[in-house]
């Protein structure tokens, strides 16, 4: 990070500039697609996007495109970003939120994680997961060579484009993971892209994913709309190209990260890990609503001596 105040100066108004056009452009997004949802093949919008949530109410997955759209505009014309890494982050984040959206409208469950989606193939049985995986690797890939390389020899180059993509597409996964409980994966975004924020060359690139993601945390939070595959893979592609501005080491160290989470959520469920740590409870908890109460079943009709029924069980985190 460079000393020289000035110098730092312009780059933190770079950062409010970027951050600032990313939450506008995304505010916007956010009420055009909710106000008339997008129809497609025949089926109405509120069909095509609507959810229903754990408490039985509806919620919104525009919150996917309104992100993807809103990040995609203000990259453009956010301040301090090469016409390569405007480019790339555009390859980024729309063609990993495309692929998530396909996986959102189309996805059946049927086979989870790298392992399910993989034995499906191997299978002879294509699925949505497995379209994503293959086609997230692509555009990390696609990106990557984009963004360009300081490399000075050719071997280099190469090798600095497959460690870039690979960072791009394992972050885009990466981020998917964290999307099981409201707000939480936004806060993830936010929390890791704060220190890509403080460096000369990823700044640039993580101002108007950071300022989308935090303009669509109401919502989020409110449990009236989420990110789903399209929204969370977005917002991980686009966190990994910013990493990908990072010296060798570092990259390296990042992928190492990456890729352990990944194998790790094969075996372990990151939703028991928060809850049973204080720290990163009370963070993921924080500004989300109560867990619904747990009512205990009315007496069976009839039954002697039945008691009133019982005041509502305390909230617990989902």
């Amino acid at each position: 990070m460079s000393t020289d105040p000035a110098r730092s100066g312009r780059r933190a108004l770079r950062l409010l500039a970027g951050a600032a056009l990313g939450a506008a452009a995304t505010r916007a997004a956010y009420t055009a697609l909710t106000r008339r949802p997008p129809g497609l093949a025949g089926r109405s919008g509120g069909e095509l996007w609507d959810r229903t949530n754990h408490r039985g109410e509806p919620v919104t997955l525009l919150e996917g495109p309104a992100f993807v759209a809103g990040a995609a505009a203000a990259g453009l014309l956010a301040p301090g970003a090469s016409g390569r890494v405007r480019a790339a982050a555009l390859v980024a984040g729309v063609g990993s939120g495309a692929l998530g959206g396909y996986d959102d409208l189309a996805g059946s469950g049927s086979s989870r994680g790298f392992k399910g989606h993989l034995t499906a193939l191997a299978n002879g049985e294509v699925t949505t997961g497995a379209v994503k995986i293959l086609g997230i690797g692509a555009t990390g890939l696609a990106a990557a060579a984009m963004a360009g390389s300081p490399a000075r020899t050719a071997p280099g180059r190469a090798a600095d484009t497959l460690l870039n993509g690979m960072i791009i597409a394992a972050s885009a996964n990466l981020m998917n993971l964290f999307d099981l409980r409201p707000g939480r994966a936004v806060k993830v975004g936010l929390l890791a892209g704060a220190p890509l924020a403080l460096t000369s060359s990823g700044s640039a690139v993580v101002a108007a994913p950071l300022g989308a993601a935090a303009a669509l945390l109401p919502e989020d939070l409110g449990e009236r709309a989420m990110l789903g595959d399209t929204g969370a893979n977005a917002l991980g592609a686009l966190l990994g190209l910013a990493a990908t501005r990072l010296p060798r080491g570092p990259r390296v160290a990042v992928l190492a990260g990456l890729v352990g989470l990944n194998a790790a959520s094969e075996f372990v469920s990151f939703t028991k890990v928060i809850a049973g740590n204080p720290v990163l409870n009370r963070i993921d908890m924080f500004g989300r609503r109560p867990a619904a109460p747990v009512r205990p079943a009315p007496p069976a009709s009839g039954a002697a001596g039945a008691a009133p029924e019982a005041s509502a069980a305390p909230a617990t985190p989902n």
